[in-house]
């Protein structure tokens, strides 16, 4: 993982404490069970069984250290400005020439998931947003070319 901080709502940060402790109590809890009921059955060289345990113990014990990262680096957004587009705040934009409203809100990687309206602070849209307000108008880099959209409201 890289030095770079890590942007998290407090819904975010909720979610990723939960995740870790489900991993710390119940996962390793399971896995380890795996691992000793295959041990038991055998000979451990040719045991596929083992096999995937240990592959499973690694997945989940890499997961638990990347979560302590991540929280350890997090900086928590709060969202308050309604001036500027900013970490955290919900953004209402149309498209140059269309005629429906899209609504996004600002987080972190981390927390980026567009299908539910939250893009990153890094990703082309998230970028071309930040820092403007109520009326500007932002162009995006996309693979297809150049949108143009419009900042209708900011919460």
């Amino acid at each position: 993982m890289t030095e770079e901080e890590i942007f998290l709502t407090q819904e975010g940060r909720r979610r990723l404490e939960e995740e870790l402790e489900y991993l710390r109590t119940v996962r390793r809890a399971e896995v380890a069970e795996r691992i000793r009921a295959a041990k038991e059955g055998g000979d451990i060289m040719e045991n596929v069984a083992y096999d995937y345990a240990k592959e499973e113990q690694a997945f989940v014990e890499g997961r638990i250290q990347a979560l302590e990262t991540m929280l350890k680096k997090a900086t928590i957004i709060e969202g308050g400005s309604t001036d500027t587009v900013e970490l955290g705040t919900c953004v209402t934009v149309m498209e140059q020439g269309g005629e429906t409203l899209e609504t996004y809100q600002i987080v972190g990687s981390v927390e980026a998931d567009p299908r539910r309206g939250r893009i990153s602070n890094e990703s082309p849209m998230g970028k071309a947003l930040l820092g403007h307000r109520v009326g500007d108008r932002v162009a995006v880099s996309t693979p297809e070319g150049v949108l143009h959209f419009q900042i209708i409201s900011i919460k």
